[in-house]
Parts: structure tokens; C-alpha cells; sequence
């Protein structure tokens, strides 16, 4: 597949097969349409013949103003990766970094298909929250398997768990830093708990509070310390007893997620 052809104008919004794409960039914030229309330009420009797509995802692609912590994030679909080009692009990182779009991941389509089992949380995440900006949509017929998304769910428990432990030694005793331990782990949660409602059947698109909703009606089981590290703002600082909490309902989930 060549590149000729398949970028289409950034208000075209129709995929491969015809059918309408997730979204459109009309439903994005204003407030970050014009650097994101700047930053697929200037990515058109910089790869030429090697672009394939760009798609914007996590909380860019919600049509919800973007947190004041939060980032664009995006992911560029190359023909093949080309590091001359990454190189042009990573020059531009200063440009596009005071506007909050951070740099895109780079795939190929060869490498989507065949991470489906490798990487299925992620790649799941992507079908459920995306926005294509422009190109074919490479994330529409995905397929993934039960036993893939049950073990990478067991596997970041687990090491979230780890991550916990460590994150509390290294802290020194600093509330602040406990606090940015938990709110980092808030985005990785997320992430395993749409993947286990997913094997539940429950696939739709939920944001934040619902996905935590969602897990405590699933689990019969409050998630305090889950729900303060998935809401909290980064100015906001966590209680000490929900560091407990937190640890608590990971350990409880790693229980679950390995008995199904």
C-alpha cells in the first residue's frame, strides 16, 4: 500500500470500506483544532510519501475540554518507520510542546495486526477512544482474544502492585510524593479495568468515573483508593489513608483478574 490516495482531506471522515469514521475533528475542543490541524500538516510535510494516518487518542479524542494536566496524544501510522523523518519530527518537539501535543507514537500497520496480542490493553484502549485526523482509520476491525486480555490484566496488576510497594519506599515518608506515586498509576488502572470489563461483554466507551462504576457494580466491591487515583487532579493532594486503599484494591483486582 502506497500513501497516494490514501490521505484524504482533514474534513474527509469516510474509512476504507466506506464507513463513517469514529468521531470527527469538527467534535474536538476548539481550543485545540488549530494546533492539532497545524501539527497534521506539518506531519504531511515532514514524512511525505511515508504517512499513512494520523489519529488522535485518550483525551484529545472525547470531544471534552482537554484536563490542564493532560497532553494531546496521537498516534502517526507510517508505511515504514523512517528515522530521518522521526528526526525532523523530533526537532519540531519544542514548537509543538508549549501547544501540549506530545510527540505520536509511530506504527506501521504490519506492527498493529500483529500486537494485537501483545499489547491488547493498549490497542483496545485505541479502538475504544480515537479521533482519526486524517487517513484510514487502521484501529476500526481489530479483533482481540479473551486469554491475551485476561494475562496482560494480570500482568500490569501485578506490576502495579510492585510499583506501589516501590513508589512508598522511595518516597522518604513525602506526602507529595505518595501523591504523584498514586496519580501516576491512576492512567494504568484505567486501562486494566477497561480491559476486564471488556471480557465481562461491557465494550463500550466509558470515561473515567464510569469505568470505576462499572468495576465496583462488576466486582461487588467498593474501590475507594481506585476511584481517588483515577479522579484526583495532579494539584490535589491524596489523604495518607489512600495509599492503603489504593494498594488494597490493586491487590483485590489481581485476585479477581487471576481467578477468571
Amino acid at each position: 500500500m502506497t500513501v497516494k490516495g490514501e490521505i484524504r482531506n482533514l474534513q474527509t471522515h469516510e474509512g476504507p470500506t466506506g464507513m463513517n469514521k469514529p468521531n470527527s475533528l469538527d467534535n474536538i475542543p476548539d481550543d485545540i483544532q488549530v494546533p492539532v490541524r497545524g501539527f497534521a500538516d506539518l506531519l504531511k510535510t515532514l514524512c511525505a510519501e511515508q504517512v499513512l494516518s494520523l489519529t488522535l487518542i485518550g483525551s484529545a479524542a472525547t470531544g471534552q475540554s482537554l484536563p490542564t494536566n493532560a497532553s494531546i496524544r496521537s498516534v502517526l501510522v507510517m508505511e515504514k518507520v523512517d528515522l530521518d523523518a522521526l528526526r525532523r519530527i523530533g526537532e519540531q518537539g519544542p514548537r509543538f510542546g508549549k501547544q501540549r501535543i506530545a510527540a505520536p507514537l509511530i506504527m506501521t500497520p504490519p506492527y498493529i495486526q500483529a500486537s494485537c496480542d501483545t499489547f491488547p490493553l493498549e490497542l483496545l484502549e485505541i479502538t475504544q477512544n480515537r479521533c482519526v485526523v486524517f487517513g484510514d482509520d487502521y484501529f476500526a476491525d481489530l479483533s482481540f482474544e479473551n486469554a491475551d486480555i485476561r494475562h496482560q490484566c494480570e500482568r500490569e496488576l501485578k506490576a502495579l502492585a510492585i510499583s506501589l510497594r516501590q513508589g512508598l519506599l522511595a518516597s522518604s515518608g513525602s506526602e507529595p510524593v505518595v501523591s504523584e506515586v498514586m496519580k501516576n498509576a491512576g492512567e494504568g488502572l484505567l486501562r486494566v479495568m477497561r480491559g476486564m470489563l471488556w471480557l465481562k461483554g461491557q465494550r463500550e466507551k466509558q470515561p473515567g468515573p464510569r469505568v470505576v462504576d462499572a468495576m465496583e457494580k462488576l466486582t461487588e466491591r467498593n474501590l475507594p483508593g481506585i476511584r481517588a487515583a483515577v479522579t484526583s487532579s495532579r494539584d490535589s493532594s491524596a489523604a495518607p489513608h489512600e495509599f492503603d486503599l489504593l494498594y488494597q484494591d490493586v491487590e483485590a483486582l489481581g485476585a479477581i483478574a487471576d481467578a477468571w
